[in-house]
């Protein structure tokens, strides 16, 4: 039961992700970080197939390191969510991968930004986002409770009642959460 949600606050953007490795109905994993870290500003969690999901973050994890140790600069967030869509709409038509992405970063002349990308590569810049079963609930919740320019405190509450609101109506629950 993945779930993986995040938003936008006043200078920061927030990830968090549930902890669990689950295929059918057998849980493999229960400390899986689905977080991966870009560089200093970016992170993107992922939700999808563990062996698709795990080679395409370090994939592009990976890329975005030899861009900055080639130019000298670190590639935008823009940047990177535009190339990670390209990635996935090239594999798309070869070998695709069964991914959702939600990259969240921060740039000093745009601020905080967070993108939805999915795993028939479709992009979007989006104020909060989710995915997985937990999303109908985080969704909802953030939908009540959400407004721009969140305090990081109000940010970090909201994304507890989320994962409450999950634990409490999906069957299985994710155990942990990280953020």
């Amino acid at each position: 039961m993945e779930c993986v949600f995040g938003l936008v606050g006043d200078g920061f953007a927030l990830i968090a992700a549930d902890t669990s490795a689950v295929h059918s109905i057998l849980v493999h994993k229960q400390n899986e970080d689905k977080i991966m870290i870009l560089d200093s500003h970016k992170l993107m969690g992922a939700s999808g197939e563990s062996g698709d999901r795990v080679q395409f973050t370090e994939y592009i994890q990976k890329n975005v390191h030899l861009y900055q140790f080639r130019n000298g600069i670190p590639l935008t967030t823009p940047s990177t969510a535009n190339f990670t869509r390209g990635e996935l709409a090239t594999a798309l038509r070869k070998n695709p991968y069964f991914v959702n992405i939600l990259l969240a970063g921060y740039d000093k002349e745009t601020g905080p930004s967070l993108y939805f990308i999915d795993y028939i590569a479709t992009l979007h810049k989006v104020d909060k986002g989710a995915f997985g079963y937990g999303s109908y609930f985080s969704l909802s919740m953030m939908d009540r409770h959400y407004h721009r320019g969140m305090s990081l405190e109000k940010a970090v509450d909201l994304v507890d009642k989320c994962i409450m609101e999950i634990r409490s109506r999906l069957v299985v629950p994710p155990p942990q959460f990280c953020h």
